[in-house]
This record gives structure tokens, C-alpha cells and sequence, in this order.
């Protein structure tokens, strides 16, 4: 195998590029980078001799058929809902596929398929879907392997600012999809607490938030993942009682979005109909009934809320310009929208902003007559807003694993998650060469 396409160029190619291509010369790789800006995929090749950007159209089947059947393994670093055609055209074209997004229902109904046609079909290659699965199923086979009984398992991932970089009062700012944000939670979180189901429905997902304490780092706000339960299985933890995943924010911030979801200001269901014309003060008003206080938009909407005029929730609405008399300057714009767009200015990374990432496992499991705990923890920052923690800790990853497929070192074929031993050993070993190191502590409780 020879040819490496990666389809897509945006900020989790970066990385992934850079790998592969640091590696093409040792291994007589040839690296194409498609996107639907020729110029972008260009630059990110960065005039190396083994590599090349071009322009794609994805949409168009027969350009996209016809770049894919030059590769020998493929990477998809496009929104997820695009990968099942170039899933189905791996599969016609017998083209190795590898991307970070979560694996969905259609994708491995394609299993069958590749595993006959002897392909290697990988998705959740990435961070969280990705490096989290790793790092979770090495340390739990390890305890499994030493006689321990699993009673417990929690999974947190947050990407962060660092604290140098910290200056809002959200302690928060934009290293990944915005949009992914700004919808975050939406549906109903699922998970097992002493081998009982519990449920929290997104109106008061940031309210039942939980707190954790990271060494070194301080206090955090952990809420709930939409579904902990589906990885119960694949992790062989079918029947542990207590398993939760979820996403870690600086204190202060559920109680704040929970602010905006009280409001309305998440809900990407409908247009504001005269939303181009309207100032967000005008905006808050329309989201006040007759009966909700006296005094100005500002005081009724901390009324609103059960908050006072100046406690830390209003500082932050305050903050981001809910208030102001500005226009909104967007036609028929969902609330999700308009909110999504205020905030990709507020949060924006300036050029020498670094960004943090931190994950941290809780396993509590039974070894000879005695219950342990143990914390397993990564903290990296990232160097500016271009090389981040977030882009390498996606990218990275993905191409640690495409050079195991492009030397024939895996041997699971199929539609997979990375669970299996012959991935996460050599990934996670050779991502310690780029700062990605568990912390773990283990007590006797």
C-alpha cells in the first residue's frame, strides 16, 4: 500500500497531515489532501514532494469516486453525516476508511460488507470518541487481567482554555466545532448509578452537574454524555453497576448555560422571523412573558431566572452582550444561530491563546477482599490557536493508525471502534512521544 487520501483540510487535518507526511519518505507513502478549497488543502500539504492538495466536491459521486479509487487507505475528516457514501464507495472500491467521528447505526450495518471484502473500517479515532476508548479498555483489561471485579467506571473529557490564556468570565472559549457546542446535551443523558438506569432530560442537564478535583488543575464541573450506556458492551463491562461518561467545564459554566437554555437561546428548531432587524436586547425581551417582573429587560430576565441583578450567571449574560442595543444583523436566524454566531467572537482564540485538554478515568473495581480506586489523568495544553491540543490529541491518533494499516499490522477487518489490543498498545505507546501520558493514582477505599 502506497496512497493515503485524506479528504477534508480543516483544523483536525493539520496534525493528521503533518504525520503522515513526516512519514511518507521512510515508507514510500504519497499523501492527498481533497477539499472543497483547493487552496487550503495546498497549504496544509506545505510544498512537500509526497504530497499534493486538490479540490473536492464530495457531493459530486463521480469526482469523488474516482479520487478514492487512487488511494489505498482513505481518511474522512468530514461532518459525520457525509461519511456513510464514502463508507459505501470504500466499500465498491475495497478502500481501507478511517475517521473520528462516533460510528452510527448505518455505518456498521456496512460490516458484513468490508470484513468480506477483507477491509479495515475504524471510526472514533480521535480524542473523545478516540483516545478516551483506549485509554479506558488498556486499563480495564489490565485490571481484568490481575483478577479485579469491575464495580465502577466514569469517563470525563473537557477541551478547555488553559489558565494562562483564561481571560472571561465563561473561563471558556472555542477549540472545537461551535455548533457541537452550542447544541451540546441536547436529547437525554442516559447512565447507570448502583445498577439503576437514570435519565436527565436536557432542561436540566447543566443543572445536575457533578464535581470533580483534578491535581494540579483545580476544581471542575462535570455534565452528563447523551448515552453512557452504549459502550457497556464493547468495553465488556455488561454488567458493572455504576458507568457514566461526560464533559468537564471550568466552575461557573453549566449554571450559566443553563441560564441560556432557560431562556430559549439554544434551540435551533425555528427562524426568528425578523431576527436581521432585531437588537439582542430586543431579542431578550421577546423572551419575557407579561408576568415576569417590573424594571428593566436586564432585571427581568435575572428575575426570570431566580438570579440577582449581579450575581455570576447575569455577569456572564452581561458579558457576552445580551443586553446591548446592537443589531443582530442575521435574516431569519434560529435562536441556536444567533447564539452560535455572538459567541464565535466572544470565544474566539486570539493567535497566542493555548487551549487545554483533560481527561480523566474512575475505575473502582474489587481485588482480593479489598475495593480500590484508581484515577488515571492526562492534562496537554496546546502552543497557540493553530497548533492546539484539541487539533493534535484528533489528528495524531488517526495517523498513528493509518500507518499501522498502511503496514499491514491490523488484522481486524470489519466496521470497528479502537477497543482491541493490537490498536490501543501501539497508539497510545507512541503517543507519549507527543506529550500524551496518563497521571494514575490508586487508593484502598
Amino acid at each position: 500500500m502506497k496512497n493515503i487520501l485524506v479528504i477534508g483540510a480543516g483544523r483536525s487535518a493539520t496534525a493528521l497531515i503533518n504525520y503522515v507526511l513526516s512519514k511518507a519518505e521512510q515508507h514510500g507513502w504519497f499523501v492527498t489532501v481533497a477539499d472543497a478549497n483547493p487552496e487550503l488543502a495546498t497549504q496544509k500539504v506545505n510544498n512537500h514532494p509526497l504530497g499534493r492538495g486538490t479540490w473536492l466536491d464530495v457531493t459530486k459521486v463521480n469526482d469523488r469516486k474516482e479520487i478514492i479509487e487512487r488511494a489505498d487507505v482513505v481518511v474522512s475528516l468530514l461532518p459525520a453525516h457525509l461519511h456513510l457514501e464514502v463508507a459505501q464507495d470504500c466499500i465498491r472500491l475495497k478502500k481501507h476508511l478511517i475517521t473520528a467521528s462516533y460510528v452510527s447505526k448505518e455505518m456498521y450495518r456496512l460490516g458484513d460488507e468490508a470484513r468480506d471484502r477483507e477491509l479495515i473500517f475504524m471510526g472514533e479515532m480521535g480524542l473523545d470518541p478516540g483516545i478516551d476508548h483506549m485509554s479506558a479498555k488498556q486499563k480495564i483489561d489490565e485490571i481484568k487481567e490481575k483478577g479485579g471485579k469491575l464495580t465502577a467506571f466514569r469517563s470525563y473529557t473537557g477541551g478547555l482554555i488553559a489558565p494562562e490564556s483564561d481571560d472571561n468570565p465563561w473561563h471558556y472559549k472555542f477549540t472545537w466545532n461551535p455548533r457541537n457546542v452550542v447544541l451540546a446535551g441536547q436529547g437525554t443523558a442516559q447512565y447507570l448509578e448502583n445498577g439503576k438506569y437514570k435519565y436527565i432530560p436536557y432542561n436540566r442537564l447543566f443543572q445536575q452537574y457533578r464535581m470533580i478535583d483534578v491535581k494540579g488543575m483545580g476544581k471542575f464541573e462535570v455534565y452528563a454524555n447523551r448515552d453512557s450506556l452504549l459502550y457497556r458492551d464493547i468495553y465488556g463491562l455488561s454488567d458493572i453497576p455504576n458507568i457514566l461518561r461526560g464533559t468537564i467545564r471550568n466552575e461557573g459554566f453549566c449554571d450559566a448555560w443553563n441560564a441560556l437554555i432557560k431562556i430559549g437561546l439554544t434551540d435551533g428548531s425555528y427562524p426568528i422571523l425578523e431576527s436581521g432587524d432585531l437588537t439582542y436586547h430586543s431579542l431578550m425581551e421577546a423572551y419575557l412573558g407579561p408576568r415576569e417582573g417590573t424594571g428593566s429587560v436586564r432585571e427581568r430576565i435575572a428575575d426570570f431566572l431566580g438570579e440577582s441583578p449581579f450575581s455570576p450567571v447575569m455577569r456572564k449574560l452581561d458579558w457576552l452582550g445580551l443586553f446591548r442595543n446592537k443589531r443582530i444583523g442575521m435574516s431569519r436566524a434560529t435562536p441556536a444561530l444567533i447564539l452560535e454566531n455572538l459567541l464565535l467572537d466572544k470565544w474566539k482564540l486570539q493567535e497566542d491563546d493555548k487551549d487545554m485538554i483533560i481527561m480523566r478515568h474512575e475505575f473502582e473495581y474489587e481485588l482480593d477482599g479489598k475495593t480500590k480506586e484508581l484515577t488515571s489523568t492526562l492534562v496537554l495544553k496546546g502552543n497557540n490557536s493553530v497548533d492546539t491540543a484539541m487539533a493534535k490529541l484528533v489528528g495524531v491518533p488517526m495517523g498513528i493508525f493509518v500507518k499501522l494499516v498502511m503496514e499491514g499490522r491490523i488484522t481486524a477487518k470489519g466496521v470497528n471502534i479502537p477497543v482491541m489490543k493490537e490498536v490501543y498498545d501501539p497508539v497510545l505507546e507512541e503517543l507519549k512521544e507527543y506529550g500524551v501520558e496518563f497521571v494514575e493514582e490508586e487508593r484502598d477505599i
